[in-house]
């Protein structure tokens, strides 16, 4: 049996640098939501540019208000969904390549994001949203730092997943 002489052999130490990433994710989510509460108040509006505005909106749903008004259940199922496969993704750092420094991203964006969002859910309940785009009458769902991670991250992981596919068939 291979003995095991260093941290970096298993990993642990990429793993750690990627969770690192998602800490300070985490922490730039908390205290973007924590200046958003003490400076607006709950459904307040501040217009900045045509097509951007600041606002206070609690979501106690998903992404783009998804079982928002569920009557409460939601907010358990969504934190055990969080705990699930943001432990997933931990052990799945762990598995990947070295190399795949564009899966670690995504990785690490979704974690931040969903960990993020998951104490507002553990602390409150809901999901401080304060970013609003919109054009004329069409409006984007309101979002926060956390949702632009997860976002991001998702987006990437689909991207390599499709050019996985596309590779193998080639």
């Amino acid at each position: 049996m291979k003995k095991i002489s260093s941290i970096a052999e298993i990993g642990l130490d990429r793993v750690f640098r990627w969770l690192s990433f998602s800490a300070l994710i985490i922490v730039f989510d908390q205290w973007t939501k924590q200046i958003v509460v003490n400076a607006m108040t709950l459904g307040e509006r501040l217009p900045v540019l045509t097509y951007f505005s600041w606002v206070r909106w609690h979501n106690e749903g998903a992404a783009f208000s998804f079982l928002a008004d569920a009557g409460g259940w939601q907010r358990w199922f969504f934190i055990v969904l969080a705990v699930v496969f943001v432990s997933f993704l931990v052990f799945e750092l762990r598995r990947l390549a070295p190399k795949a420094s564009l899966q670690h991203l995504a990785y690490a964006l979704i974690i931040g994001g969903a960990v993020g969002n998951t104490i507002d859910r553990l602390l409150e309940g809901y999901v401080v949203d304060f970013v609003l785009l919109h054009y004329d009458r069409y409006y984007f769902p309101a979002f926060n730092v956390a949702d632009a991670a997860l976002s991001v991250g998702a987006l990437i992981w689909g991207i390599l997943l499709v050019k996985e596919v596309l590779d193998k068939k080639n």
